[in-house]
């Protein structure tokens, strides 16, 4: 075993700071557990951190919540000083494991820094946490969350004060701070009764609920369905944070017919029913499919834990169940709101990302909108729909989304959220089926008038400290060779988002990308094909997005097969 290791260990196993009962857990580990607890810190990336829970410097517990609120607090005090201070930090929580306790411990350790906290007296989603910070106009949000990962996972999100999570300037402050933190006793912390009798802690609740609610409701376009009230939905939280918030918009927006997965609608982290507790999952639909075939359903909708990502399964007019996926729900709430909004604004605008669907183009050239494109991460959107706000850019901001089942419409937040989406998804199922119509066939008229594009996500796990090295290595290769053909397809073009620069490789020629640094890597090649290589951000993973063109479905659907196979085993031969 290393030296570091042992001696980081031996740090956190003698220190004064690290409680009895949690050292007791680190003298039960045996020497590989030890190496991949202690071979490297947390990292607090772009956003904020996310990690398996557990005692170690590579696990979120916490003391590392606590050395990570202390570099927030330390870069709010620079940087905003005493205003900074008293606008404070809205904090929430979600349903998993430990987020109650790294809440609290988030909260102590601002107000133990003179920093104003408001804290939720119970879990909220994300979306939410995103319109308390622009609602109660504070300097900072944290939110603590995994969003969808399994359930040994935990999260700490970082919010800045326009609502989103955090961009640069603030990243690249928030993470230096964080990582100049090195001794735990200089983090300031004091108990709860101190911080409430300081006026430093503030427990917040309904109030600010029910001003979400009323924004969410805004963002209808069709109030007035014939049958609206009769339409079936079965709904699903997965044991997250959603339920309440989405149950009541649609019981107020007069959604009478709705059955909740009584297996699912309780808060519970360990996830009982779905250990991937995430709606892109089509397994995670069993329960709901089941529960809307015995009462007549045809559409399932469905929120991730943290309440930002939604997924649906519909039925077809065959009788089958079909589950449209990130790219093809998006495609389906661009059209609809893009189609039947009254007067769309000459600087209308939709923003998605790099990896999402070529097809969202056509779509925006078709109703004459700009749309903009971003890296991976909604952050990135939200900084996009401020842009709209101050005029930095001219544009009208209509809908946005990513292709991992995240969507916002509207501007009451500045990340995505799933209670204004599953409002949003029940009133197409109810309009459709009103004009005898639905999801699927709309859907099938898409793709008709727009072209067949199919696509895959391929996500190759790889865990650990080892994993870790493998993604780098692929990453390395792929970049350095500069490859001119693949899978028997010249590469016209090259775009490397770490460089900042995009290649014409037939003619040699070299232009910047305007965005961000993100080490990402894009292949254009002959024929339509696109394809985006990534490391995640959140999960011990390097996914890879496939995109193809084809003249029918039949068609699409062999190419993005072929394509997606010759990849994988083009990547395993370099």
């Amino acid at each position: 075993m290393e030296e570091k290791v042992m001696k980081a260990y031996k740090l956190w196993m003698e220190s004064d700071y690290i409680d009895s009962q949690d050292k007791r857990e680190l003298e039960n580990l045996k020497d590989k557990e030890i190496e991949e607890r202690f071979y490297t810190n947390l990292s607090f990336g772009t956003a904020g951190m996310r990690g398996i829970r557990g005692i170690g410097t590579n696990r979120i517990n916490k003391y590392m919540v606590r050395k990570a609120t202390q570099g927030l607090a330390n870069y709010i005090i620079k940087v905003a000083g005493e205003e900074g201070k008293k606008k404070g930090v809205a904090i929430a929580y979600d349903c998993r494991i430990g987020s109650s306790e790294y809440a609290m411990n988030t909260a102590l350790v601002l107000a133990g820094n003179g920093i104003k906290a408001y804290l939720y007296e119970s879990l909220r989603t994300t979306p939410e946490l995103s319109f308390t910070v622009r609602e109660l106009g504070t300097q900072s949000g944290v939110m603590i969350t995994a969003s969808h990962n399994p359930q040994e996972y935990n999260g700490y999100k970082v919010y800045w004060d326009i609502g989103g999570q955090i961009v640069e300037p603030q990243a690249s402050g928030i993470i230096s701070e964080v990582n100049a933190v090195e001794d735990f006793n200089s983090i300031k912390m004091i108990t709860e009764e101190e911080a409430k009798e300081k006026g430093l802690l503030e427990i917040i609740g309904s109030e600010i609920d029910d001003k979400f609610i009323e924004e969410v409701k805004k963002e209808a376009i069709k109030v007035d369905i014939p049958g609206k009230k009769d339409f079936k939905i079965v709904y699903s939280p997965l044991h997250g944070t959603a339920g309440r918030p989405v149950k009541r918009v649609l019981s107020e927006m007069g959604f009478e017919s709705v059955y909740v997965v009584k297996e699912q609608e309780d808060p519970d982290g360990m996830f009982p029913t779905c250990s991937y507790a995430n709606p892109e999952d089509n397994k995670v639909f069993k329960l709901s499919t089941k529960l809307a075939d015995e009462v007549g359903a045809t559409l399932c909708i469905a929120n991730d834990p943290d309440g930002d990502r939604t997924g649906i399964a519909v039925k077809t007019k065959a009788g089958e169940w079909m589950y449209p996926n990130g790219n093809q729900l998006g495609m389906i709430l661009m059209d609809y709101i893009l189609k039947n909004t009254k007067e769309i604004p000459k600087n209308g605008a939709a923003v998605s990302t790099i990896v999402s669907t070529p097809m969202l183009d056509e779509i925006a050239k078709n109703y004459k909108i700009k749309l903009y494109r971003t890296l991976t991460g909604f952050k990135y959107i939200g900084e996009k729909i401020e842009e709209f706000k101050t005029g930095k850019i001219d544009g009208t901001y209509l809908f946005g989304f990513e292709e991992s089942i995240g969507y916002l419409k509207g501007t009451h937040v500045r990340d995505k959220d799933s209670v204004v989406a599953s409002l949003l998804i029940a009133e197409i199922g109810a309009y459709y089926e009103s004009i005898g119509s639905s999801i699927s066939e709309e859907l099938d008229k898409i793709y008709k008038k727009y072209g067949w594009f199919g696509e895959d996500v391929i996500a190759i796990v790889k865990k650990g400290m080892d994993g870790a090295k493998e993604i780098s290595k692929i990453m390395t290769i792929l970049r350095e060779k500069e490859i001119k053909n693949m899978i028997g397809k010249k590469v016209i073009t090259l775009k490397d988002f770490q460089k900042g620069v995009e290649i014409d490789l037939q003619n040699c020629h070299r232009r910047t990308i305007q965005l961000p640094k993100s080490n990402v890597l894009q292949f254009v090649l002959e024929d339509d094909i696109l394809i985006t290589v990534r490391p995640s951000g959140t999960e011990p993973k390097i996914k890879y997005y496939i995109y193809v063109k084809g003249r029918s479905k039949k068609e699409a659907e062999y190419l993005i097969k072929q394509v997606s196979e010759q990849f994988i085993n083009f990547v395993d031969s370099l």
